[in-house]
């Protein structure tokens, strides 16, 4: 039998340099002594983002954070998992930069966990379990003197420069709804003017930005700030997402409807302006999505292409990220679905504890039903409550972090 300890240094260091994450590094780097000092160890994302950043275009301080997303498979084999638990779980972590303790989050929005169970491992070792990273998010936090806060809702990605951690290029959607640049060589934002419609969402794919408006206009964005059109527009829907899936790149078109009750108008006088206010907020409030609709990239004719199959795979729309994932990995028996935030879900005020993921839809492409998270059993399982696995592992030595 071979002795994997004896491996050439320069083979590891190769082998190496082919990890998809540096958590990929650092699993690789705990398989035994040789292999840990063959390999350096990561920069992690987390260090690279000192400087602060000034605000959309004036002089306020932002910060920058960074995201992961994680399905966590279960240490045992399938068989030996408990059939009444599932054998996958999909979390959030949020490493504060400081003192490195850990944030557990919602996968699909910006939201924290109420509580954990008391029988909750702290702190939580990612090398217990299985891991795949599914997809990140960055965050910009506005800076005070006297605090920090999560006030800059809209979507950032980031890419790095020739593996220097110290040069990076941030893309993000300005208020206006046109594209904002951030250059760390130039330490300013630049916003880029091309908008015949505001955009709806940014993407960095296989090392490019990507981004498109609410009609479906996609382009690439150069780093000189200059746009190349990739696709033609797709009317139809009322929000566009971006998504990498099994080296493609799609676009989702979201639906949506507006619920009103019976009876909601008033026909009380003299207060007509303020009630035309509230019911219109009230119509916003019953938004909900209705369906969606799956487009592959055609590259050569420019255009999205519709699709009516996902290849057995599930989409991720979340509020800082999409991805997607194989039903293989997920471990569940369904795909070609959407699995997405929704508010008005969560506004039906779901009980039973599942108030941890009932502003979650699912989407079915093949039939068109749509529903809450707790209507599909084998994706809301993937999100709540943890399975009994992560309790019931020991934690070695090597700590990822402590549990806040």
């Amino acid at each position: 039998m071979a002795d994997w300890t004896q491996l050439p240094k320069e083979l590891l260091e190769l082998i190496s340099k082919r990890l998809g994450t540096h958590y990929d590094v650092i699993r690789f780097r705990s398989v035994c002594s040789t292999w840990r000092s063959a390999v350096t160890a990561p920069n992690r994302c987390r260090n690279r983002f000192a400087p602060r950043f000034p605000l959309l275009p004036i002089s306020s301080q932002f910060s920058l954070s960074k995201r992961s997303v994680f399905l966590l498979g279960s240490p045992t084999t399938s068989t030996q998992t408990n059939a009444s638990s599932p054998s996958s779980w999909v979390i959030k972590i949020e490493e504060d930069p400081m003192n490195g303790r850990v944030q557990l989050l919602n996968p699909l929005s910006r939201s924290r966990f109420d509580s954990l169970p008391d029988n909750f491992p702290k702190p939580l070792n990612l090398l217990d379990f299985r891991v795949l990273e599914l997809g990140e998010e960055y965050v910009l936090h506005y800076l005070t003197h006297h605090s920090v806060g999560n006030l800059y809702m809209e979507k950032v990605v980031l890419s790095c420069l020739d593996d220097n951690v110290n040069d990076f290029i941030i893309l993000t959607i300005h208020v206006s709804g046109k594209l904002a640049m951030f250059k760390s060589s130039v330490k300013k934002w630049a916003i880029i003017q091309d908008m015949p419609s505001p955009f709806d969402d940014v993407i960095l794919y296989k090392g490019n930005f990507y981004a498109v408006d609410n009609t479906g206009r996609t382009v690439v964005v150069g780093l000189d700030f200059e746009t190349d059109l990739i696709a033609m527009p797709v009317f139809g829907g009322d929000k566009k997402f971006l998504v990498g899936s099994k080296g493609e790149l799609l676009l989702v078109d979201m639906y949506l409807s507006i619920e009103s009750e019976p009876g909601s108008s008033s026909s009380s006088a003299g207060f007509g302006f303020v009630e035309e206010y509230f019911e219109n907020l009230a119509l916003y409030m019953n938004e909900r999505m209705v369906k969606f609709k799956v487009f592959k990239l055609d590259d050569a004719g420019k255009q999205w292409v519709e699709a009516k199959d996902l290849d057995d795979r599930v989409l991720f729309l979340g509020d800082g990220c999409t991805f997607s994932a194989s039903i293989e990995d997920l471990s569940v028996c369904r795909g070609n679905c959407i699995i997405y935030v929704d508010n008005f879900f969560y506004s039906l005020g779901e009980e039973d504890g599942a108030s941890e993921h009932c502003d979650v839809g699912v989407f079915d492409l093949e039939s068109g039903s749509i529903g809450p998270l707790t209507k599909f059993p084998q994706f809301s399982e993937l999100f709540w409550p943890p399975p009994h696995w992560i309790s019931s592992t020991t934690a070695s030595d090597l700590r990822f972090g402590q549990l806040r």
